[in-house]
């Protein structure tokens, strides 16, 4: 076991580097798409939290559905069948056409059992919220396929070192979803301040909000049938499905749909939950806008250099070389905990302005139950990050059983302590309860898998990862200190602050933080000789210098 640090070759950290760049721009598109949403709807309310109960709702059926085949199964499946006289391309077709088969009947059969589903996924204690929330879903579930088909197609060009179009296609389907927002106030913004009655919804207003939204997605899916052209690939359905090692990935598949059956039963459990507090305190929306900072750090960080080095991985378990898969786990592991540790106290620090601007007309009260959300999912940041590389390097291997059984054993200790945040926790606090919950149960997940992952591997550098870690943490401690210095000195906590009722305000102290914590931060790591820090930023530095010259 090599217990010297391995650098990212060229081509990764040139991948990591379009991944990240591609992941910056949709997720702060992402972020102007979520704060029209609120400036509009508000972020507590039962309308507001109908539509977000109906448009998370086909990104969870999907996941249950296809997620895993395609996510688990895909990448590694289609670099095996690249050792194919045709490069692999029949199988890819046959293995698209069965996605394509499957995605379009879940679609349909969703959208017409949409009351069902939106019964089963909330317990919406109001007949009107009910109402529009179904109203929402049957706009809204057809994009389980349009998801579908973008994962599909862009696991494709992964598999094929083609990074670029995975992270870049989402920049269209915000603007598109943003372009539909600012419409509906264009149109309907008059009256607008009888958002929260639920009267005020007619078919024209909930056709135009929803509608716009699964445009967007269809619109980031179908683009990427231009990419498949560009690697060489066409697709052609292809029905032929016997004979070509389908069965493989539909036993790999199969652990994998488990596994995402958990998590979403878990998921349904928290939904219920936090919906008990709708209409009064921080329900749904807040959650899920929570989330959306919460992935802001994972999605650039985490998914674009595991997204690349699951690639790699895959191609050295299939040859057998388990040498080579430690050393690929352990890099990755390290260059993304260096730069997760800096992310997770700089939002923690700055949770309470950056959830000010998503909160409608900067109130305070909205804010605070926000931020109190935020932190208590930011603990459970950095596990989060690890778990996500781990399960690549089971994915890699083509073990899809363990990590069923390990996301079963955080399921049920997270469904556990929600439950208990129901029976016990005032109304008030049942956003914090949860959020605090799937942390807790998120760091027990990821130590559970870090043991077998290494006992499978033989090791993954467990002593270099100890060391790397613990300069981070040692790196993180004047960072800290200065964050909570600038804190008390924009007076976060008090109604009226600067940093928390405008927008020049929290940007304003959001930079300060963030500058102040990265400086102190990197430069403390540049004192201790952090090989990571190099690693981490190499990629980055090399694409910018590139486009200055």
């Amino acid at each position: 076991m090599a217990d010297t640090p391995t650098k990212p070759g060229p081509n990764l950290g040139r991948a990591s580097a379009i991944l990240a760049s591609g992941t910056t721009v949709s997720r702060i598109l992402g972020f102007v798409k979520a704060f029209v949403l609120i400036q509009t709807l508000g972020s507590i309310g039962l309308a507001t939290d109908a539509f977000s109960i109906a448009n998370q709702l086909p990104n969870t059926i999907f996941v249950i559905v296809a997620g895993g085949m395609l996510n688990a199964v895909l990448v590694p499946q289609i670099v095996r069948a690249a050792l194919h006289k045709d490069g692999g391309i029949g199988y890819i077709n046959k293995l698209v056409t069965v996605a394509f088969v499957v995605l379009g009947v879940t679609a349909l059969l969703a959208t017409v059992f949409a009351p069902v589903l939106i019964t089963v996924t909330a317990d919406l204690s109001s007949s009107g919220q009910f109402a529009l929330a179904t109203a929402f879903a049957y706009w809204c579930l057809p994009q389980i396929f349009f998801y579908g088909i973008y994962s599909v197609l862009s696991e494709v060009l992964n598999a094929r070192n083609s990074f670029g179009p995975f992270t870049w296609t989402p920049v269209l389907n915000n603007i598109v979803a943003i372009l539909g927002l600012v419409a509906f106030n264009v149109v309907f913004g008059p009256s607008a301040k009888n958002v929260s009655d639920l009267d005020w919804w007619t078919a024209d207003k909930v056709a135009l909000l929803a509608g716009t939204a699964t445009l967007g997605v269809a619109a980031q899916a179908l683009v990427l049938f231009f990419f498949w052209k560009r690697v060489g690939l066409r697709y052609r359905p292809d029905f032929r499905w016997r004979g070509v090692g389908l069965g493989t990935a539909g036993k790999l598949a199969g652990w994998t749909f488990g596994m995402l059956v958990v998590t979403q039963l878990a998921g349904i459990v928290e939904t219920r939950v936090v919906a008990s507090a709708s209409g009064d305190a921080a329900s749904t929306t807040v959650l899920s806008t929570a989330w959306l900072i919460f992935m802001l750090p994972h999605s650039i960080v985490a998914v674009s250099i595991a997204t690349a080095y699951f690639t790699r991985m895959s191609e050295h378990a299939s040859t057998g070389d388990l040498a080579k898969v430690r050393s690929d786990l352990s890099s990755s592991i390290r260059v993304i905990s260096v730069l997760m540790v800096l992310a997770t106290m700089v939002l923690i620090v700055a949770a309470y302005p950056f959830s000010a601007l998503f909160s409608k007309g900067f109130n305070f009260s909205a804010t605070v139950a926000m931020g109190d959300v935020l932190i208590a999912f930011l603990i459970g940041l950095p596990a989060f990050s690890i778990l996500f590389v781990v399960f690549r390097a089971f994915f890699a291997l083509g073990d899809t059983r363990t990590p069923f059984f390990i996301t079963l054993f955080q399921s049920v200790i997270f469904s556990i302590a929600a439950l208990a945040v129901l029976a016990f926790v005032p109304k008030e606090y049942t956003g914090v309860g949860v959020a605090l919950s799937l942390s807790g149960a998120g760091i027990l997940q990821a130590i559970l898998a870090a043991i077998i992952i290494h006992r499978r591997l033989g090791g993954v550098g467990g002593g270099t990862v100890a060391r790397s870690l613990g300069r981070d943490f040692v790196a993180l401690v004047p960072a800290a200190i200065l964050g909570v210095v600038l804190a008390v000195a924009f007076d976060f906590g008090h109604k009226g602050a600067f940093a928390t009722s405008s927008f020049v305000g929290a940007l304003t102290s959001m930079t300060a933080i963030l500058v102040v914590m990265s400086i102190a931060y990197l430069a403390t790591l540049r004192l201790l000789r952090s090989p990571e820090l190099n690693d981490a930023l190499t990629p980055l530095l090399g694409r910018l210098r590139r486009r200055s010259s």
